[in-house]
């Protein structure tokens, strides 16, 4: 017969594992306090508007679709398809505008830097510095006197230039990371600025741009003050949609949760199809 030796571990490593056990206890349990309100409220969308309006409410009340037919416009309302087709182009238009404004930037920041290159910096970052609301007056007036109320192209250029500081700081750090030898031999073989910038840093830089272009999406997608303000109808983005939910009048909590589980959709599959793209972007430019 063979007897398998049970090896003790030191008092060290007992130590370092019961450290590491308590870590991820502590992860989950974090992780599970930032999902329970969003599970909260998909379980919410899925009532009726009576059972999601009970105090405490009732987890045992029957499931139904019906807050996500009327959200489609199949109880009678209007259709969100206008206001999420705006928040698309709007976002898209202006993330591609800020990729396509923030690269050569950063490559003069960075790269190929300019004399007090790090006040230009402080100077991106002072546009951030001013409150929105401070300046919504003048835009809107401005926006009136030339006919560009409710306009979708007064919110694409509005959101390329809020956007535009953050991507150059963000893109110039992680341009910084690219090796100068490489862009040095392209210049030798006779390449010239749009070559280099497209064949040789974009690809090296391809998970920084990533990271950098879901951000803008994300923060123009989410934008409410200026829709709601510079909007009525035609332009109106899907954040200001879902606020017409909401009345002082019957009750709306379920058709509220179902809104904005359908509005955060196109955020949240932006996000998990560029999650590698987006940990290594955000992770470029840490360690030197």
């Amino acid at each position: 017969m063979t007897s398998t030796a049970v090896v003790a571990l030191p008092p060290a490593a007992r130590r370092a594992r019961r450290k590491g056990a308590a870590l991820g206890l502590l992860a989950w349990l974090v992780g599970i306090v930032f999902v329970l309100p969003v599970l909260w409220m998909v379980l919410t969308s899925l009532h009726s508007e009576t059972d999601a309006a009970t105090n405490p409410p009732s987890l045992a009340a029957s499931l139904t679709l019906d807050a996500y037919r009327n959200f489609f416009g199949a109880g009678g309302g209007a259709s969100p398809w206008p206001a999420l087709i705006n928040s698309a182009t709007a976002s898209i238009v202006s993330t591609l505008l800020v990729l396509v404004l923030a690269t050569p930037a950063a490559y003069a920041l960075s790269i190929r830097p300019v004399k007090k290159w790090t006040d230009v910096l402080f100077f991106f970052l002072s546009t951030k510095m001013l409150p929105v609301v401070a300046g919504l007056l003048p835009i809107y007036l401005f926006a009136k006197n030339i006919g560009m109320l409710d306009n979708i192209w007064l919110l694409v250029i509005l959101y390329t230039s809020m956007n535009l500081p953050i991507a150059v700081w963000m893109m110039q750090s992680f341009l910084s990371d690219v090796p100068v030898s490489i862009i040095e031999a392209a210049q030798i073989d006779g390449a010239r600025l749009p070559t280099i910038l497209a064949r040789v840093v974009g690809p090296i830089a391809g998970p920084g741009i990533a990271a950098t272009a879901l951000i803008c999406f994300i923060f123009s997608w989410n934008e409410m003050l200026f829709a709601r303000v510079l909007t009525s109808v035609v332009a109106q983005t899907a954040p200001v949609f879902l606020t017409g939910f909401i009345t002082s009048q019957g009750l709306f909590l379920a058709q509220v949760c179902a809104a904005s589980i359908v509005i955060s959709l196109p955020v949240l599959a932006a996000g998990f199809a560029a999650q590698d793209k987006l940990v290594q972007g955000l992770s470029l430019g840490a360690v030197k």
